[in-house]
């Protein structure tokens, strides 16, 4: 069966990637995610909010579980990523959009350091 453009171009993207590129995108789908789900609540579609959700709690897992602990900030980063985690089920628990923005500003914030980072090792 083919794949549409679009797919082959993301799958392309994903392929040829560096690994701080694809935190970058992981990143982005989270904060992608969660805005999906922010809008699924306050159209009342329950269903697309936790589905969304769940999509953005994965991200944070996938983030905690490839931490390396070689490295004394990697238990910063996990206490961080976890505190996101617990408040993405909070907020998907009693679909609160409010616990869902918070959890969304850090990410945000996590994202934006992590471009930072990346455009000070790519000036080096």
């Amino acid at each position: 069966m083919a794949q549409n453009p679009a797919q082959l171009y993301g799958n392309s993207k994903i392929q040829t990637a560096s690994p701080a590129e694809l935190t970058l995108m992981l990143y982005d789908g989270a904060i992608k995610f969660c805005n999906i789900a922010l809008i699924a609540l306050e159209n009342g579609d329950l269903q697309k909010a936790h589905k969304n959700i769940v999509k953005a709690q994965d991200i944070m897992l996938e983030f905690i579980c490839t931490l390396d602990h070689k490295y004394k900030v990697a238990e910063d980063f996990e206490r961080v990523f976890d505190y996101i985690h617990r408040r993405l089920i909070e907020a998907n628990i009693k679909k609160d959009p409010e616990i869902l923005e918070e959890a969304l500003g850090y990410i945000r914030e996590m994202r934006d350091t992590w471009k930072e980072v990346m455009r000070l090792a790519h000036s080096k």
